[in-house]
């Protein structure tokens, strides 16, 4: 299964990457995880990543394009894969589209998570992460941690990532509205959209895509 998630900020696109991960086996691959690991290396790329995403801007098309065609080169991705993050403009599903028909491949899904822009804001600035293991936690839902302000895996104090706020969060929905929105129809016209509730608890929604699919594996 060949997936790819879309939404605005905080939908679920992260929420449901468990569940995806482990009901077809093909790896959940995250461009956000991915920027957010240079930026922890401290590296020259790094830096520019974190300058881009603190403001609530994409990443230009060239370098997370190359970033996300390396990573579906690795023997994990080869049997399919959850992208999550990616596509996030027409050029991108474009390149994505080229690459994957080159590999004579292609996406058999396009999951598009969609929720009121109140309750988006509300999970943005409620989101908690956990530096060391990545493990993500909100405390205004059911998602959070059972001791305050400590990851549950790991025992690791939890942090509010810094572009986290409510006026970032606005600036990304606009962003998103302008370059994202358009990838719906984009992937309507191809006949593979699935449209899902981000508004439901992680399980709930994807309960409703399988339902929506079928139990495909």
């Amino acid at each position: 299964m060949r997936l790819i998630i879309m939404g605005p900020p905080a939908s679920g696109k992260g929420s449901q990457g468990p569940f995806i991960e482990a009901h077809y086996h093909i790896p959940h691959i995250s461009t956000g995880a991915m920027f957010r690991e240079e930026i922890k290396k401290g590296s020259k790329l790094g830096l520019e990543l974190k300058a881009i995403l603190d403001k609530g801007q994409f990443v230009n098309d060239e370098l997370t394009n190359e970033m996300v065609k390396s990573r579906l080169l690795e023997d994990d991705a080869k049997k399919g894969f959850l992208l999550d993050g990616y596509p996030r403009t027409v050029p991108q599903a474009l390149f994505l589209d080229a690459f994957l028909e080159s590999q004579g491949l292609k996406i058999d899904y396009a999951i598009n998570l969609y929720a009121d822009e109140d309750l988006l804001i509300k999970r943005v600035t409620g989101r908690r992460t956990c530096p060391k293991c990545g493990a993500i936690y909100n405390i205004h839902s059911d998602l959070r941690p059972k001791v305050e302000n400590i990851c549950d895996i790991c025992g690791t104090k939890l942090v509010k990532r810094s572009d986290d706020t409510e006026d970032v969060i606005k600036e990304r929905l606009v962003v998103y509205h302008n370059k994202t929105e358009p990838i719906i129809n984009y992937y309507k016209d191809k006949g593979i959209i699935v449209d899902v509730d981000g508004a439901l608890s992680a399980e709930g929604t994807f309960l409703q895509f399988k339902q929506l699919i079928g139990d495909k594996e």
